[in-house]
């Protein structure tokens, strides 16, 4: 861990050095820095430290004034006499507000909150990539180009872009191509479902995922509910329940 000391009083910042050096043995210590000017140079410069150690009243005027000369993303202990920088100070990037005289203790509290925090966002971030990551799989995904399928003891591929609609009766599923023909499968429904891209095959009821390809037109009905007529024809009415008819026309605007 890279850490800056921001200290005007010499004996001050020896006595922090030590007390860092203890709880943290492996930090790399940088400074002191005994001024704002110092300090704003200095990270103008340097790479961004993990945490800085920053007193409130420097040699030439307050510790804020560094956050008005350069854009400080590293977490800040403030260690000061006094106690009435503490809202300003947490608005600054701060972490912790240690009074002198500091000891042993206040510092390693400060360093396991900076530990917490630091943990706590490095989960976030992990979550959201992985988040970023499936939404990105996701936009990519196409689903199934083909389906594997038996007919007369032979094995034949149908295109996904041939496939009208899906069907399932009498407890299996049952594959329609845009010219008639019929393929079973072993798969359930909802395994079809999962293995098709969602922009291209919409499951209107139980029974029926249909392409959009397939769609001659939409019309109302009784109840709030949407007739869909596609071709080749099922054997019945095709009908959306007005629990679905916002997500069906939702679908098909994105096309």
């Amino acid at each position: 861990m890279r850490i800056l000391i921001i200290e005007d009083e010499v004996k001050t910042a020896k006595a922090l050095a030590l007390l860092i050096r203890a709880i943290r043995p492996d930090g790399e210590l940088s400074g002191p820095l005994q001024t704002v000017e110092s300090a704003v140079k200095y990270l103008l410069k340097n790479q961004t430290p993990d945490l800085i150690f920053m007193d409130i009243q420097l040699a030439d005027g307050l510790c804020f004034e560094i956050f008005k000369s350069v854009k400080v993303t590293a977490p800040v202990i403030f260690c000061t006499a006094y106690d009435q920088y503490a809202i300003e100070a947490f608005k600054a990037n701060g972490v912790a507000y240690i009074l002198k005289p500091f000891s042993k203790d206040s510092l390693a509290a400060a360093f396991e909150k900076v530990t917490l925090l630091k943990s706590h966002y490095s989960d976030q971030a992990s979550l959201l990539d992985q988040l970023t990551g499936l939404l990105n799989h996701r936009k990519e995904f196409q689903g199934k180009r083909s389906f594997l399928v038996t007919k007369q003891h032979k094995y034949l591929t149908i295109p996904t872009e041939n496939i009208a609609f899906f069907y399932f009766s009498n407890a299996s599923a049952t594959i329609m191509t845009s010219d008639g023909q019929e393929y079973a499968l072993a798969q359930s429904l909802d395994e079809i479902a999962a293995s098709l891209n969602p922009l291209q095959f919409f499951r209107v009821n139980r029974q029926y995922l249909i392409s959009f390809k397939a769609i001659v037109e939409v019309e109302h009905y009784f109840a709030r509910k949407l007739l869909v007529k596609i071709t080749p024809a099922p054997l019945e009415p095709l009908l959306i329940g007005k629990d679905k008819t916002t997500a069906f026309l939702s679908w098909l605007e994105k096309r």
